[in-house]
């Protein structure tokens, strides 16, 4: 008798289903304009994603604005729906308020979109268009964080996975290059910056991804080079840039840290950076969002309560008591006169009329009273 069960080709049927669906991520590259983003771009993915863009008459916005770029992507039978979101103009400006307030509502706007997605009746096809990762490019001849670079980076480090990454590294000698790289871990850690943490190797791994790992953690951040240049060298192609004092090749580790940032992004922490999106950034998005959804509607209802009670007459003031007490008086007095004026009818003795006529001067005087009062 037979064993097996089946179950065993789960694995598979995930696979296939997975492939034949395919996989999303969107990456967000932010920093000046001239330190090299697209050229970047185009490195790592193989691909001329600005190819309508013309350098000779390309001139960066004087204010920041965001420009997406989507791209499918099929190797080996897998597809991927790149999104590359872009920041032109970024810096560019004399007040970086603006910079950091567009990147910010734009992932907020993509959460929002997918959270009325999600809430929808029809959920079957919902697109991600989360982001994922942002690479934030600091400059290499700075030699530290700037401002722009330490407030950019505690806006958003709560919304997305951050990366620094220091562009053009081919401008610093091997000395310089681990004096910068030390100074800016320094400055994160000072002003408490949360970068993208990439997670610890499980004890069953083997020790090839666990060396991988140790080294990719000692890079932070990267410095790198991108070259879409093909050049040949002792007969063979290697992309680079040619300088008069020698060659930088940019899948060379000695050179720079391009291999291993592309590794962490596409080979080994994309799924981690689409968990730890779904998980933490999205989920504290979507709890907040949900929290004032339900204030409002606690509110909304405690308005509909108070407009549902029947409105009280406005409590009277001094002034208004007094006017209803001379009132009744009057009406009291009132009586009084036409009791005595029937009196007066049937019997004409003198003392009657003149308590007649007393009757009618304390009238008299009471209705001055009442138009004094009145006047006050």
């Amino acid at each position: 008798m037979s064993e097996y069960i089946g179950f065993g080709s789960l694995p598979d049927i995930v696979h296939r289903k997975t492939v034949k669906k395919g996989f999303e991520f969107t990456l967000m590259v932010v920093g000046e304009s001239g330190l090299g983003k697209s050229t970047l771009i185009n490195t790592l993915f193989l691909s001329d994603l600005y190819k309508d863009r013309k350098e000779s008459n390309y001139e960066p916005p004087q204010t920041a604005k965001v420009e997406k770029k989507t791209l499918c992507i099929e190797e080996q039978g897998v597809k991927l729906r790149l999104t590359v979101v872009d920041t032109p103009g970024f810096g560019s400006s004399l007040s970086s308020e603006d910079c950091i307030r567009s990147c910010c509502e734009y992932v907020d706007e993509q959460f929002r979109a997918y959270f009325a997605e999600e809430s929808g009746v029809i959920r079957k096809n919902i697109v991600d268009n989360r982001v994922h990762c942002c690479l934030y490019f600091i400059p290499g001849h700075c030699h530290n964080l700037r401002p722009i670079d330490i407030e950019f980076m505690l806006n958003i480090h709560e919304k997305v996975n951050v990366i620094p990454v220091i562009s053009k590294a081919d401008m610093l000698t091997e000395r310089e290059k681990s004096r910068v790289k030390k100074r800016i871990n320094d400055s994160i850690k000072e002003h408490g910056i949360k970068v993208y943490q990439l997670p610890d190797c499980d004890s069953d791994e083997d020790e090839d991804f666990k060396q991988q790992d140790k080294e990719l953690k000692s890079c932070l951040p990267f410095a790198v080079v991108g070259s879409n240049t093909i050049l040949e060298v002792n007969g063979k192609k290697i992309r680079g840039r040619q300088y008069d004092w020698g060659l930088v090749e940019v899948d060379n580790p000695a050179h720079s840290d391009f291999t291993k940032l592309r590794n962490m992004l596409i080979s080994t922490h994309m799924h981690d950076l689409k968990e730890v999106t779904e998980d933490v950034h999205y989920e504290n998005f979507r709890t907040q969002l949900i929290s004032k959804i339900s204030q409002q509607a606690l509110k909304d209802r405690g308005k509909l309560k108070r407009d549902s009670i029947p409105k009280l007459p406005p409590a009277l003031d001094e002034t208004d008591i007094l006017l209803i007490q001379k009132e009744e008086e009057i009406r009291r007095m009132q009586d009084v006169l036409i009791q005595m004026q029937e009196k007066l009818k049937t019997n004409s003795e003198k003392c009657n009329q003149n308590l007649y006529l007393t009757a009618q001067k304390s009238l008299e005087n009471e209705s001055k009273k009442i138009e004094n009062v009145i006047n006050v």
